[in-house]
């Protein structure tokens, strides 16, 4: 068993496109039309095209918008991301306009980030341990 596809909450697919591939620097690999305004909309990680797919997900279910307020109000990231360097794309991404709720943050043997996704989530960044 592997994981195949995971998926974040967006309020805007449109939106979360543009920041998931202009600014994180996924590619688009499905969108599809679903009938309506939402689409069955993925990207992955150009390092691995035929990788792990993140759905952005329509976020109009109603048990969706208590359970990211609770998270957001906890500081609890949706999604983690692997980097090779946290300070590096930490540094990148504050660039590009992105806001960070955690600086690059060392325990043991990973280091960790967090950032606003601009689409209602809080995503962590961390290096793969060694």
């Amino acid at each position: 068993m592997k994981i195949h596809m995971t998926s974040v909450f967006v309020d805007d697919q449109a939106e979360a496109l543009r920041f998931y591939t202009e600014i994180l620097g996924f590619v688009k690999k499905h969108d599809v039309p679903l009938g309506g305004p939402d689409r069955w909309l993925t990207v992955v990680s150009t390092d691995e095209p035929g990788g792990t797919e993140l759905l952005l997900e329509p976020s109009g279910h109603p048990a969706v918008k208590p359970y990211r307020d609770a998270l957001l109000a906890d500081g609890i990231p949706l999604a983690q991301f692997a980097v090779e360097d946290v300070t590096a794309e930490y540094e990148r991404l504050t660039a590009l306009g992105v806001r960070f709720t955690q600086e690059p943050l060392a325990m043991g043997p990973v280091t960790t980030a967090v950032f606003d996704d601009t689409c209602g989530n809080l995503i962590q960044i961390a290096t793969e341990p060694r």
